[in-house]
């Protein structure tokens, strides 16, 4: 049991961070020297998508952490 949450741990931490990565929000190159220049916008297609799938895949990690925890191994 151990080895299938260390594995749903660590799979679902790696695709939280390609999903994090992908995300395009404020890399202008003003962005860089304090000011982005940007008006809020919604979030549509593909960056609704991505931002949804990194808080699943956020949830998914907390929880496996926490039933390593609560678990007995």
């Amino acid at each position: 049991m151990d080895g299938i949450l260390q594995i749903i741990t660590v799979g679902s931490a790696l695709l939280m961070i390609i999903a994090i990565l992908l995300q395009q929000r404020g890399a202008s190159l003003g962005a860089g020297f304090g000011s982005s220049g940007e008006l809020f916008t919604t979030r549509r297609g593909l960056d609704k998508n991505l931002f949804e799938v990194s808080i699943i895949f956020a949830v998914i990690f907390v929880l496996s952490i926490l039933a390593g925890l609560l678990l007995p191994s």
